[in-house]
């Protein structure tokens, strides 16, 4: 059964695009079936972030005003030959229905075992519009307490689409300082968000090569914590737990 996941923040900057994007190249490495859907019209980035902007002939608006049928949409990765991903469209101001982007995204969806749906930031009309296409939700955050808060609002208001499973992402961790208590720790996130923290990512620091090992490190705990039991090689997973 395909799992249709989408990677929010309450703020922007904090990382949400290339926690999506390195969650779906892990997933893909792994042999799943992924297809990354840019739903922040405007600011749509996820082809940049992996690489393939220059690959797409249409993008969904084309598929939402029957230019091209939904399949069409989809770009296959060069480097992971089960990853795709669906284009967004720069035109901001047309407004385009909830319902008629997941049509599109719905017609190809059980070719595929995990949707990544990319949302704006915010809780504007994007917001709602890519929520509405998920039955689960990433929230992603930085352990600031502006982003902390901006997150609670939009895990308040991811409650009343009655999602299976909503979890946080804690990025752009500096490590040192998480340690020494001044900033809080993963525990305290999860209690002061009253939500499960199914992954902490470092801040990439490339002066530093052993904080970029970490930070790919983390993105494949957080793969590896949405996988079934079974695929997980004796590795109990954080997000099958709170999922039950």
């Amino acid at each position: 059964m395909t799992r249709k996941i989408v990677v929010t923040s309450g703020k922007g900057g904090v990382g949400k695009t290339t926690v999506c994007c390195n969650l779906a190249v892990q997933l893909a490495r792994r042999g799943f079936r992924v297809a990354v859907c840019d739903l922040d019209f405007g600011l749509n980035n996820v082809d940049v972030v992996l690489g393939v902007e220059s690959l797409a002939t249409y993008d969904v608006l084309d598929a939402v005003e029957g230019r091209c049928r939904a399949r069409q949409t989809l770009v296959k990765h060069p480097r992971y030959p089960t990853l795709y991903t669906l284009a967004s469209n720069r035109i901001a101001e047309r407004y385009i229905s909830p319902q008629a982007v997941r049509l599109v995204i719905d017609s190809f969806a059980p070719q595929f075992d995990f949707i990544l749906i990319d949302s704006p930031a915010g809780i504007e009309e994007g917001f709602h519009r890519a929520v509405s296409c998920a039955e689960e939700a990433l929230i992603v955050t930085t352990p600031h307490i502006s982003a902390m808060r901006d997150a609670d609002r939009v895990a308040a208001i991811l409650q009343s689409y009655k999602l299976t499973a909503t979890g946080l992402v804690v990025n752009l961790v500096k490590r040192d300082l998480m340690r020494k208590g001044e900033i809080l720790s993963r525990e305290e996130i999860a209690h002061t968000l009253r939500l499960p923290v199914v992954a902490v990512v470092p801040e990439e620091d490339k002066l530093f090569l052993d904080n970029v090992a970490e930070r790919s490190r983390a993105f494949r705990a957080l793969a590896e914590s949405m996988l079934p039991r079974e695929e997980k090689r004796g590795i109990s997973g954080i997000f099958r737990r709170w999922r039950q």
